[in-house]
C-alpha cells in the first residue's frame, strides 16, 4: 500500500481533513478515519457515518475522563484488544444525540474548557475512548492514534474514529483502503510509522543513580536509568568520559548465562569480554531488560524445553508464536543521546543492534567483534546464530 509521511498527515489534520490510520496485520489489521476534535469541519462527522459506516468513537486523554467523571463501559474489559470505552454520551444541547450534527456537538463539548460532567447524557450516541498515557508508544491502538496525533498538532487531545467498511459490510483491507484514500483524496499513515516518529522525538529515560562499581574486570562508574514508559530499570557500566564516538555494548540481559554461567549460550562469556574492553580502552554497556531476546525468562525457558524437543533457537521462538527476536534499540539509543553519544564502535555480532541503532539516529561508525570459545552444550545454538539469524561470527 502506499502511505505518507507522517508530517503530512499532521498538516491535512490541521485543515480540518479527516485521515486513515492503518493498523498492524498482526492486530485488527482495519483502516479507521481519524479527524481531530479541534480542527474538524462540520462535515467530519457526517462524512464519517456514510463514507466509513463503522463505529464513530471520541479518543480522549485520561485527564478529559476525569474531567467529565466517564467511567468504563464494563467492570471487566474482556476486549482482546483491551479498547477502553466508558459510557457512551450526548451533550444536554443535542435533540436525539444521533445525528451527525448532535455527535459532532457532543464531541467538541468534550474540549470546551466550560463543559461540566452535568452536560453530558449517559448513555448517548458518541463513545469516548480513553487513550493510554504514553499513547502508541505503550499500546499500538486507534485511540492512542487520535490522541498522539491531536498532541502533534498542538490541540486538544481529543479525536473523532471511525472503522472503513466496504459497501457489502465488510472491513476495508488493503487494496480497497488504498482506494478509498484515493477516491476521497486523504492521506493514510500506518500506526507503526507513528510509533517511529514518536519514537525519533521521545525523550523518555531519566537518570535515577550514580555509584562507583568495582568489579572483577575493573572499576567502573554504574549509572541507573528508568524508562518513564515502561517503568523498566536499565543499567549502564561506563568507563571514562563519554566521547562523541563511543565502545558500546549492548547487552540484552540473560539471566542464565550472565548469573548462573548457563553453557546453553555464549551471554555470560560475552558480557565479560566487554567488560574487559571497556575496562582496557573506555566506553559503556547498556544492560537492557531484554530477557530472550525479548520474550521473557520464562518463555525463554519453555523455548529450552523446545530445543530439547529438537527445535533450533530461532524455530522454538516461533513455535511459541513468537517471532525470532522481538528486541527493539529504542531505549539504548535514547540513553545515548543522554550521553551525547553519536555515533559508535559496536562491540557485537549481530547486525541487526546495527540496523537497531540506525534507526534511531545513532551511526555505527566501526564494528568490534566479540569472540568467544564455543563448547558442547552451545555448539547447535552458536551454528544457528551464524546460519539462521547472520551473526558475523
Amino acid at each position: 500500500m502506499e502511505f505518507d509521511e507522517i508530517k503530512d498527515a499532521l498538516n491535512a489534520l490541521k485543515r480540518g481533513e479527516s485521515i486513515i490510520v492503518v493498523d498492524d496485520e498482526d492486530r485488527e489489521n482495519e483502516g479507521d478515519l481519524v479527524a481531530i476534535t479541534q480542527w474538524m469541519n462540520d462535515n467530519t462527522i457526517n462524512f464519517m457515518a456514510k463514507e466509513g459506516r463503522g463505529l464513530i468513537c471520541a479518543p480522549i486523554s485520561k485527564d478529559l475522563a476525569l474531567k467529565f467523571n466517564l467511567m468504563p463501559m464494563v467492570e471487566h474489559n474482556t476486549d482482546g484488544f483491551g479498547t477502553n470505552f466508558t459510557v457512551s454520551i450526548d451533550h444536554a444541547t443535542t435533540s436525539t444525540g444521533i445525528s451527525a450534527f448532535d455527535r459532532m456537538a457532543t464531541a467538541r463539548a468534550l474540549i470546551n474548557p466550560e463543559s461540566t460532567p452535568e452536560d453530558f447524557h449517559k448513555p448517548g450516541h458518541l463513545f469516548p475512548l480513553i487513550a493510554k498515557e504514553n499513547g502508541v508508544l505503550e499500546r499500538t491502538g486507534h485511540t492512542e492514534a487520535a490522541v498522539d496525533l491531536a498532541k502533534l498538532t498542538k490541540a486538544a487531545p481529543a479525536g473523532v474514529i471511525c472503522e472503513i467498511m466496504n459497501e457489502d459490510g465488510t472491513m476495508a483491507k488493503g487494496e480497497q483502503l488504498e482506494a478509498f484514500k484515493h477516491q476521497h483524496g486523504l492521506k493514510m499513515i500506518t500506526i507503526e510509522s507513528l510509533v517511529n516518529y514518536q519514537k525519533d522525538k521521545d525523550t523518555s529515560v531519566e537518570l535515577k543513580a550514580k555509584v562507583n562499581m568495582p568489579t572483577d574486570h575493573g572499576a567502573f562508574e554504574m549509572y541507573g536509568f528508568e524508562s518513564s514508559l515502561t517503568k523498566e530499570e536499565i543499567v549502564v557500566l561506563a568507563k571514562g568520559e563519554p566521547r562523541v564516538t563511543e565502545n558500546v555494548r549492548i547487552h540484552s540481559a540473560c539471566l542464565t548465562g550472565d548469573i548462573f554461567h548457563s553453557q546453553r549460550c555464549d551471554c555470560g562469556a560475552q558480557l565479560e569480554s566487554a567488560m574487559k574492553y571497556i575496562n582496557e580502552h573506555g566506553g559503556m554497556i547498556i544492560y537492557l531488560p531484554q530477557e530472550g531476546r525479548g520474550i521473557g525468562l520464562i518463555n525463554k525457558l519453555r523455548a529450552y524445553e523446545l530445543i530439547e524437543q529438537g527445535h533450533d533457537t530461532v524455530t522454538a521462538n516461533l513455535a511459541l508464536g513468537f517471532d525470532e527476536d522481538l528486541r527493539d534499540y529504542h531505549i539504548a539509543a535514547q540513553i545515548l543521546n543522554y550521553f551525547n553519544v553519536q555515533q559508535v564502535n559496536l562491540l557485537s555480532n549481530n547486525p541487526k543492534k546495527f540496523e537497531g541503532l540506525s534507526e534511531y539516529g545513532i551511526k555505527v561508525a566501526d564494528r568490534t567483534p566479540i569472540i568467544v570459545a564455543e563448547n558442547e552444550h552451545n555448539h547447535d545454538y552458536m551454528n544457528t546464530k551464524k546460519i539462521k539469524m547472520g551473526h558475523l561470527i
